[in-house]
């Protein structure tokens, strides 16, 4: 399902720095390979500071990297005109789709079984009888398509959230956790944040610090399951001083701790593999029931392309777009890359337009790589950068930044 000639080309573009012939070379052609399957069943970037940062008014046309769509769903709280979403991975715009098509046709109760609890053993005969015959040939091609023998939409009755790269990346954390003896009940049952604290000093670090876990996370294949290739894990281990564990214990901290766990759906995922039950605190804001009506209602202004963000946007009209969301995708590219995106974000930007993106490491990585023939007509917002930073629940990344357009 390609609305391109060559995936695994563009795909090799944005993640191939190095020859093959070397080892850095090599661990970047896998890690393209693997980013051609699901990797995120659900986004790790929270919708919520996304929207406060970029302040969305009814609307606005937005850009965004697509991932799982949790985020172009949720943005469409804001009542945007428009929310065009690209990715290079087939299975992420299979997964936009179906949000989109389920939205629009399914129930409160019947979208929330297929993707709050995503793992309702009806799933796929709803998938079946509504679902299927609304989209697209290649999309549908997709989800009926066979791994294992199963049917990939027979991950929605199994609990779609331990698949994909990341959920397997999970699974095997709560193995070596099960191995170690630390069970995050505890946690995920905390009333305070001391409590929160707590279990983080005396159960969570000491098994980070266990001489297998800092052996494997020094080799940069094994963040793979983050959908952390290596050029963004060379910029994690340069924060920590050259060792990328200091960097990662901190990140761990910061998603079991600095929010309350009861508000943080990204705490329950990693820590429980699904969101927390029965109760709507903890969710994406396009799976909270009191949004359904709005998301169902601006689900046909969401566009999910298998492109690169670049080459879209030159087939876009001059000063088209309100805001974008670039995700942490700039960490992989190289200089010419950043420069060949920002020309075209600048050509299509209204005035006043905003661009968010998150990095790896907590500098900005823009100055001194894009032009600033294009970087000067763009005004960087720091206090709104520090502020989405501390807000943002997913706690995976080391900077927020924000750029509004000048004109």
């Amino acid at each position: 399902m390609t609305d391109t000639p060559d995936i695994t080309q563009q795909l090799g573009a944005a993640v191939h720095q190095n020859s093959a012939l070397n080892a850095t070379g090599l661990l970047e052609r896998l890690f393209s390979r693997l980013f051609e399957s699901l990797v995120y069943a659900q986004i790790w970037e929270d919708p919520v500071a996304d929207m406060a940062a970029l302040d969305l008014t009814p609307g606005e046309h937005v850009f965004c990297i697509a991932s799982g769509s949790c985020n172009a769903m949720s943005y469409l709280t804001a009542r945007p005109g428009s929310v065009t979403a690209v990715d290079l991975s087939p299975a992420h715009v299979a997964l936009g789709r179906l949000k989109i098509a389920a939205a629009q046709h399914l129930s409160q109760a019947e979208f929330f079984d297929f993707f709050g609890r995503a793992d309702r053993a009806g799933n796929s005969a709803v998938y079946d009888r509504v679902l299927a015959p609304r989209l697209d040939p290649e999309t549908r091609a997709y989800w009926n398509g066979r791994v294992m023998g199963r049917r990939r939409i027979s991950m929605f009755n199994r609990g779609f959230y331990k698949f994909g790269l990341l959920g397997r990346f999970l699974g095997l954390v709560h193995f070596a956790s099960w191995l170690g003896g630390l069970d995050y009940a505890p946690l995920l049952a905390a009333q305070t944040p001391e409590e929160q604290k707590r279990f983080f000093d005396t159960r969570i670090a000491p098994l980070l610090d266990a001489g297998p876990v800092r052996w494997l996370v020094r080799r940069r294949a094994s963040l793979f399951g983050l959908g952390i290739p290596p050029a963004q894990y060379d910029k994690l281990a340069a924060d920590g001083g050259g060792d990328v564990l200091p960097v990662l214990k901190e990140r761990v901290r910061k998603l079991a701790c600095d929010f309350p766990i009861h508000q943080n759906y990204f705490a329950w995922q990693a820590f429980n593999r699904a969101y927390e039950p029965g109760t709507s605190q903890s969710l994406p804001p396009y799976l909270e029931p009191q949004n359904f009506e709005t998301i169902a209602t601006g689900a046909a202004r969401v566009s999910v392309v298998n492109r690169s963000m670049t080459d879209l946007l030159a087939e876009r009209d001059a000063a088209s777009l309100d805001a974008y969301v670039l995700l942490d995708a700039q960490d992989w590219m190289t200089g010419a890359q950043l420069n060949a995106l920002w020309d075209q974000i600048t050509r299509t930007a209204q005035p006043g337009a905003r661009v968010i993106f998150r990095t790896g490491g907590a500098d900005d990585i823009l100055p001194g790589k894009v032009a600033p023939l294009l970087l000067d007509r763009w005004g960087y917002d720091r206090d709104a950068s520090e502020t989405g930073f501390a807000q943002d629940r997913s706690a995976i990344y080391g900077g927020f930044h924000l750029y509004r357009f000048q004109g």
